[in-house]
């Protein structure tokens, strides 16, 4: 057997280094959050919310454009999970939450109560920490 190609020689990969190790520069998919709105994209046509902005089309229906728009700051958790290891600068235990903004896209916030949240709890996102999106229970408000 001959020696094993290292991985990406030769062919392109998906997965690069970022540039922290060298790499080009990964994109920030986090959603920043702009006079306390969360700064995502609807499509034109068939109304789909992302949170993501710059999207060339609609990843839903591929036919609309989409547009800059702002959404929340209040939704409902989908899911919550409470970590309980150390990642990066963040010292646990924390509490991370998937939250189906009001009319908006689903994002991922830190919980500021480190307490998993059962599906259907309302919460706010009331800001920001090195780029990650900051909910809170205390300041959701029923929808209107």
């Amino acid at each position: 057997m001959g020696a094993e190609t290292p991985l990406g020689e030769g062919r392109p990969i998906k997965r690069r280094a970022g540039s922290a190790a060298g790499g080009q520069r990964v994109a920030d998919s986090r959603p920043p959050l702009v006079d306390g709105r969360v700064v995502g994209s609807r499509c034109t046509e068939c109304g789909y919310p992302s949170a993501q902005t710059g999207l060339p089309w609609c990843p839903a229906c591929q036919r609309g454009e989409m547009v800059e728009e702002g959404f929340g700051p209040d939704g409902v958790v989908w899911s919550s999970a409470r970590v309980q290891l150390r990642v990066l600068h963040r010292e646990p235990p924390y509490t991370l939450a998937y939250v189906d903004l009001d009319d908006g896209p689903r994002v991922l916030a830190r919980l500021l109560e480190p307490v998993v949240l059962p599906p259907g709890a309302r919460v706010g996102i009331l800001g920001t920490e090195d780029g990650d999106l900051i909910a809170s229970t205390e300041i959701a408000k029923e929808p209107v």
